[in-house]
């Protein structure tokens, strides 16, 4: 049988080590669809309902597992698809390739149906790598390349190819002679260490530092160990990113959790009044949460020159990863004998982790959302991984769940879409079918696609190891984040044309799907509802009747977001009487919490 160029490149990719690419055929596929089925268990083709869930699950892969995550799509409106997940991927710095169709070469320029100038469309999301195949002898070097400068750039790359060539001989190696190119895959080795003067000089800074904090980002998150090594030698605090997460672990009394918007009051404190900042990993873009302009002296780790002195004007900026810089500054650092710093950053912590209690806790019609992150910390599995989708979701996942070591747990962070939290879990699954898995949404996104992605997992499920994967929606019918954003943001009330979403039966479709569907209306009943959810034989959708009035409260107000809130609540805001008693017993809690 005659090997294609479509055989060849999943060859290529299986070579690289790729064993599953997320997709939607089309005819613009069809070689390479034909080629799937030849290369039978060697490379499994997952089938997602929509191809923005295909990049979505590609760039998860990534995040979760360090590969280089692959989609697919046919060309034109399957390709256009792709964008938002791969925007994501972008955004986030994830190693991602997507393989889209094209019509025939023939027709190229012609006008004709499903005729997209791919290579401009995917210019912007691709920019380091997007080129389409013309003829077989390129098509070696065009995946090798998208491979090696997805990985080792850490983003998005695309290779184009029309569907006459996807037919045509493949060309093994190519020609030796002039105007070829000979790729080759080969083992890279990577060690990115500042030198030893660097190390030096940035431990002098940090050294002289009475009040050091540091900021954790996504970048950080291989380096737990060397990250507590560093804090506990410099009596300093931990603020996270939200990617970062994961970088250590919340049961530690001097992390102060996540920063910014979603961000806590004790990581708001840290940055106000510390005289050192060292970050590492992160690229934070909200500058009002970081210390003021000459406030503290800076140090900056990051493995990307382009991301140093971007945030923060950093006196001294460390091209480096984040574990390895770390392990090479530990030995110069010398330990703080005064620990008032750290005891003020400890008792902060503890407070605050009341302050949330409390929160939890405070009444709601029907359910506080807050309280529905807070019941499940406890009962959250060692090894689970954690997604979630943008909203306030996020921000309950940011500031309640206590998160420990061994757990892995992500979100969109730089674009902050909405949807890729049923994607994410769905691939986090596939390429660790033994560990738990828990996607945390509102009722907006699971509308959008969720549902869609449902499907996915009530096809797959049963080949899973560990069946245990939860979906947990949170029901309030509306656009929360955005309702709050109104009035906050823009003075605006709510307006409920926009804001308002159609019921759904959420627990309901999940039981029509095969799936186990748990709804809960009652706060007695959620505790309950989790335990259940995880003893489950199979997948579950836990659907809690939430209330939406109650605030995901900055750690910080202004003076303009006050004046923007109360603006819109004297518009006549529908809901203005139960938002304003929400809003006082948030900010009730935070006045009268104490650290015992």
């Amino acid at each position: 049988m005659t090997t294609t160029t479509s055989d060849q490149v999943l060859s290529r990719l299986h070579e690289w080590g790729v064993r599953r690419v997320f997709g939607y055929p089309g005819d613009g596929i069809n070689g390479l669809m034909g080629a799937f089925d030849r290369m039978g268990d060697k490379m499994r083709f997952i089938q997602a309902r929509h191809e923005e869930l295909a990049a979505f699950m590609a760039c998860a892969h990534a995040k979760f597992t360090g590969e280089v995550g692959v989609c697919m799509a046919t060309s034109g409106p399957g390709a256009i698809h792709l964008l938002n997940g791969l925007y994501d991927a972008k955004a986030d710095h994830q190693p991602v390739v997507a393989i889209v169709g094209q019509q025939a070469r023939t027709a190229l320029g012609g006008d004709y149906q499903q005729e997209v100038d791919l290579v401009s469309l995917f210019k912007d999301v691709a920019h380091e790598y997007v080129h389409m195949g013309t003829v077989p002898a390129q098509v070696r070097q065009l995946i090798d390349r998208a491979m090696r400068v997805a990985r080792d750039q850490r983003t998005v790359t695309c290779v184009i190819l029309p569907n006459d060539l996807q037919e045509l001989e493949a060309v093994e190696k190519p020609p030796r002679k002039h105007g070829t190119v000979h790729t080759g895959i080969g083992t890279t080795y990577k060690r990115v260490l500042p030198d030893e003067t660097q190390l030096r000089a940035a431990a002098e800074v940090l050294n002289a530092g009475k009040k050091v904090a540091i900021l954790a980002g996504a970048g950080a998150l291989h380096a737990t160990d060397e990250l507590i090594a560093v804090a506990e030698a410099l009596g300093a605090g931990v603020a996270k990113a939200l990617l970062g997460k994961m970088a250590v672990p919340d049961d530690l009394p001097f992390v102060t959790g996540s920063i910014g918007l979603l961000g806590t009051v004790p990581s708001w404190e840290l940055m106000s009044d510390c005289d050192t900042l060292l970050m590492v990993g992160s690229s934070f873009p909200y500058s009002e949460f970081l210390p003021k302009e000459g406030q503290a002296r800076g140090v900056q780790i990051d493995l990307d020159g382009r991301r140093l002195s971007l945030r923060y004007p950093m006196e001294l900026n460390l091209v480096g990863d984040s574990k390895a810089t770390l392990a090479g500054l530990l030995p110069y650092l010398k330990r703080k004998a005064d620990r008032g710093w750290r005891d003020k950053i400890e008792a902060d912590v503890r407070k605050w982790w009341n302050v949330l209690e409390q929160s939890a806790m405070n009444e709601a019609d029907p359910i506080n959302p807050q309280r529905v992150f807070w019941e499940l910390s406890p009962k959250l599995p060692d090894d689970c991984i954690l997604t979630c989708d943008s909203g306030t979701s996020a921000a309950w996942y940011a500031r309640d769940l206590k998160v420990r070591r061994g757990m892995m747990g992500s979100l969109s962070g730089g674009l902050a879409s909405m949807c890729p939290g049923v994607p994410y879990a769905t691939a986090a699954k596939f390429a660790y079918p033994e560990r738990p898995v828990i996607a945390l949404l509102g009722d907006g996104a699971m509308q959008m696609l969720g549902l869609n992605g449902l499907v996915t997992i009530a096809e797959h499920w049963k080949e899973w190891r560990d069946p245990r994967l939860v979906v947990m929606v949170l029901h309030n019918d509306d656009l929360n984040m955005v309702t709050w954003e109104q009035r906050v943001s823009s003075g605006e009330r709510k307006f409920a044309a926009s804001q308002t979403l159609p019921q759904f039966p959420f627990a309901e479709y999940a039981r029509l799907l095969g799936l186990h569907g748990i709804r809960v209306d009652r706060p007695d009943r959620i505790a309950g509802a989790w335990d259940e959810a995880f003893a489950a034989d199979r997948p579950a959708l836990l659907e809690v009747m939430t209330d939406p009035n109650v605030p995901p409260l900055p750690p910080h107000v202004s003076r303009e977001q006050t004046k923007h809130y109360l603006k819109a609540l004297l518009q006549g805001d529908p809901d203005a009487k139960k938002v304003v008693i929400a809003s006082a017993r948030e900010v009730w809690d935070r006045m009268t919490a104490t650290s015992e």
